[in-house]
């Protein structure tokens, strides 16, 4: 009786940790989801990250769970998982979203999370005991989904440009003030949808693991649901203020129309990657985006320096998170 209790309260409190990291993921990315619509002007910081908020939640309604089952039973053979392994991807997750904001670095709090469970996998069975097509879609899509981003915010540019090109100015920027909007609904919603499934994949794996669930259930449960998007919602109201500056002004000097096309251009990606399951990273998809709108004008008006510093540290995002959640794992087992 006392070893099941035990083992009750590692279950939960390795959710709380997983609630921890929803938490810091909404805090982290918040400046992908209202960079756009603060720097150009359309909402206040505090509006902002209400309006995004929001929307993170309304999520729920919207997406099929289809990312949380790639998290929970895609990437990691049948198993093999046990709560070293989540212990450890859930600090080697942490550890780098930490790192990232306090340097004010726009990284993936998705790629650090898939980083942390092929450490920890790794460290606990080897390459061998992770699903090959689960992590090789999530690695192509580190490419594809800021590419996407790119060509979409691009072509939206063009298409609204051409569109709009006998209008006046101020009758456009008029217009977009209010169509931004929408933008950034859309987007939230698409961070919210993507990034809160994350969390409830990796709860979906714990909860496997200790035969608190069955590997045949088609979805976890719903309070694991309700939580990891509240818990994604609340972080995105603190806001990851550090990166707002990053996101919204120091890659390209944004209009409330080149915000329009980065934000639809950054939601269609998402939309598209949730609905075939696949965890990417809105601050891959939206950076590709605002850079793709910048791109339009000429190239100079893209700060291509401060660009590659954010492809390092997307670059270094999994193989980090993934060797602190191969110590990390290591460390569980001494301590547990």
């Amino acid at each position: 009786m006392e070893h099941v209790q035990t083992a009750l309260w590692v279950v939960m409190l390795l959710v709380a940790l997983a609630f921890i990291f929803d938490f810091m993921n909404g805090f982290h990315d918040a400046a992908n989801s209202i960079a756009t619509v603060v720097s150009t002007g359309v909402l206040k910081p505090g509006q902002a990250i209400l309006f995004a908020a929001f929307f993170n939640f309304v999520a729920i309604f919207v997406f099929h769970l289809s990312v949380a089952a790639t998290v929970g039973k895609g990437i990691v053979q049948p198993g093999v998982v046990d709560t070293h392994v989540v212990f450890g991807a859930l600090v080697g997750a942490i550890s780098w979203n930490v790192i990232t904001w306090y340097y004010g670095i726009p990284s993936s709090s998705s790629h650090a999370l898939i980083g942390g469970i092929v450490g920890a996998v790794i460290g606990k069975s080897g390459a061998g005991s992770l699903v090959a097509a689960g992590i090789w879609k999530t690695v192509v899509f580190i490419f594809v989904s800021p590419l996407l981003g790119f060509v979409l915010g691009s072509l939206m540019m063009v298409i609204v440009a051409w569109t709009f090109r006998r209008m006046r100015p101020s009758k456009i920027d008029k217009w977009f003030r209010r169509l931004q909007l929408i933008s950034a609904g859309a987007y939230s919603l698409g961070h919210g949808g993507n990034d809160a499934q994350k969390t409830i994949g990796i709860i979906w794996m714990l909860l496997i693991a200790t035969g608190y669930v069955s590997a045949t259930d088609t979805s976890p449960p719903t309070w694991a649901i309700v939580c990891c998007y509240m818990a994604i919602g609340a972080g995105t109201m603190f806001g990851g203020w550090r990166i707002v500056k990053t996101m919204g002004q120091k890659i390209t000097k944004l209009k409330p129309v080149g915000g329009f096309c980065a934000e639809t251009g950054g939601a269609l990606t998402l939309f598209l990657a949730t609905a075939i399951g696949v965890p990417v990273s809105t601050t891959h998809t939206i950076t590709g985006a605002i850079v793709g709108v910048g791109s339009t004008q000429r190239a100079s008006a893209v700060r291509w320096g401060v660009a590659g510093n954010i492809v390092w540290a997307w670059v270094l995002t999994i193989p980090a998170s993934a060797f602190v959640a191969a110590i990390a794992y290591w460390i569980s087992l001494q301590v547990f």
